[in-house]
């Protein structure tokens, strides 16, 4: 049976910080962070118990910050530059270095790493880390790098305002204008000649709402030249990117995250990303990527095992949950993405979304079960869960740069209440936790139990049965979605109600339905609803219609076999 993949993103600087002061703009002495070593086996067993066979540990790579860690050699960054106290973990200050934030011993972090990477592989899961190949931290120095290796823009011939073997994009003769009010005189961040910004910003005057903190990277697209490309021989930053990728695959590292992966061009990723497989065969790699037109690019040429499932489905069911689009509209999805389905990762939350209980989305973590149970069953492609996504965490903390914003912050020292009382200073359980909070988590620990046992659902066939319910009186298609997945002699009906009451339903299943799954209705004895294990009672007509109820905001997988 085909292995359905289940990632859990976390943010390991608030996962395992247990200060819960929270103080808005808070500095690292008063909010504290996580570290690696929260990931203890304890912990990391309480993960893999909610069934995930991977872990994203987002904001790993050494990136600028406002604490200053300059007495263990590492460069003290200017804070105009910076975004949070924090910084993004997306502003890279060192890519061959972790962030010294999460170490307990800041000169043992790459071995702290080392541990945490040998932890989770022990515990049965393989570890994914962000790539950020598009930019870097505006002072971006290695102190980490091996020997030989030269940093970014070391070479560069910033007289030009491109050259395919500069690292960086220049804007000669100008100085760097930041927009907004910024330190004077020796403290003044200085920047000549100017660098392009990191948004394919190509001015020496980047706004607030542009990605000043960080620098565009040079593959050899020629932007003042109808983008032009100058790939061969083959630029410095595809090397430098290849040897940074290598690294961190012989740390053990099992994935990339790779961020931003449309504004890289995609013969980039055709060169390295096989160069990177020949040492590890089952490496994966993950695209960012928001244009559709592009995502067959990315997969038959670009190489990319999984692309975000950003602008059709997340949207999709971001929709429907809260009622701007009928159900209806989650055919289409599937529809467009065509062959590319299986290619698909599919989420409800990630460090950039809001989070689905904030007052910004559904308000409620539990109106966006029917669209987790869709996301989660409707194909064999893997799932996403945030942490605090199974505990309804809401999102709405004023942190500093954040600000309320219905996100957790990337970019400020934190703690996350609903993860800091699940852990319970590492102790783990459902005391702290709210009825509400149990229920939501035991929701998520089942659903992704289904998913990943249910072998018509981690490798077997789909059938949309949408068409053949929208003249049905008794099914609402604006509210509910409903389809079938099918392997071997067995068949699961999995149907979702958006509706925020419950629903007395029939769900029409066409002759053609069970042809294509090579299934004789006749042959089936028995049904059964998977979350609540009950026996679904079969009328002699149930292929031709099978009633069922439906709670408010929920769903049921059912699944039916063949009689002995």
């Amino acid at each position: 049976m085909k292995e359905k993949l289940f990632i859990y993103q976390v943010l390991p600087r608030l996962f395992g910080n247990n200060k819960d002061i929270n103080k808005e703009n808070g500095t690292l002495e008063e909010n504290g962070a996580g570290k690696f070593s929260a990931f203890d086996n304890k912990a990391l067993k309480e993960i893999k118990k909610m069934g995930f066979t991977h872990i994203w540990y987002t904001g790993i790579l050494e990136h600028a910050s406002k604490t200053d860690y300059s007495a263990h050699g590492i460069s003290k960054d200017n804070p105009d530059v910076i975004k949070g106290n924090a910084g993004s973990p997306y502003a890279i200050r060192d890519y061959y270095d972790v962030s010294p934030d999460l170490a307990d011993v800041v000169e043992d972090r790459i071995a702290e790493f080392e541990d945490l990477v040998d932890r989770t592989h022990k515990n049965g899961m393989k570890v994914i880390i962000d790539f950020v190949p598009n930019h870097v931290a505006r002072q971006y120095h290695s102190d980490a790098k091996p020997p030989k290796v030269k940093d970014f823009g070391e070479n560069d011939n910033p007289t030009i305002a491109f050259d395919p073997d500069n690292n960086f994009y220049y804007i000669p003769n100008q100085k760097l204008e930041l927009q907004f009010p910024v330190q004077q005189g020796e403290d003044a961040y200085v920047e000549y000649p100017a660098k392009a910004t990191g948004n394919d910003c190509f001015t020496n005057k980047p706004g607030i709402n542009d990605w000043y903190e960080t620098v565009k990277l040079n593959y050899g697209v020629d932007y003042n030249h109808g983008k032009t490309n100058c790939f061969m021989p083959v630029p410095d930053t595809w090397l430098k990117m290849q040897d940074i990728l290598l690294y961190w695959t012989s740390k053990g590292v099992d994935g990339f995250r790779c961020d931003m992966a449309e504004m890289v061009p995609v013969e980039f990723w055709n060169w390295v990303i096989p160069k990177v497989k020949a040492k590890n065969k089952s490496l994966i790699f993950i695209a960012e990527v928001y244009n559709p037109a592009q995502y067959h690019n990315y997969v038959h040429w670009g190489l990319f095992d999984y692309l975000y499932d950003k602008v059709d489905l997340y949207d999709t069911l971001r929709d429907v949950i809260c009622g701007y689009k009928p159900a209806s509209e989650i055919t289409f999805c599937w529809q467009r993405i065509g062959d590319l389905q299986p290619k698909m990762l599919n989420f409800l939350e990630n460090h950039d979304e809001q989070r689905i209980a904030s007052d910004f989305f559904a308000g409620d973590a539990f109106k966006a079960i029917p669209g987790m149970i869709t996301a989660a069953t409707m194909y064999t492609n893997p799932v996403m869960i945030y942490f605090g996504q199974e505990l309804g965490e809401r999102g709405m903390d004023k942190e500093g740069f954040s600000g309320l914003d219905g996100r957790t912050t990337i970019f400020d020292y934190w703690s996350v209440d609903s993860v800091r009382k699940w852990r319970n200073n590492g102790s783990f359980g459902n005391g702290n936790l709210t009825q509400g909070q149990v229920k939501l988590r035991k929701f998520y620990l089942q659903l992704i139990q289904i998913a990943r046992e249910e072998e018509s659902i981690s490798s077997g066939k789909f059938f949309d049965l949408m068409y053949h319910n929208y003249e049905n009186p008794e099914f609402d298609s604006t509210k509910q979605y409903a389809f079938l997945r099918s392997c071997k002699k067995e068949f699961i009906l999995v149907v979702a109600n958006f509706a925020p009451y419950a629903s007395e339903i029939s769900v029409h299943i066409p002759s053609e339905a069970f042809g294509y799954m090579g299934i004789e209705p006749q042959r089936i004895k028995s049904a059964k609803e998977l979350f609540s294990k009950k026996n679904i009672p079969l009328s002699s007509r149930w292929d031709k219609a099978l009633y069922i109820n439906v709670e408010a905001c929920s769903g049921m997988i059912i699944k039916f076999s063949v009689g002995q």
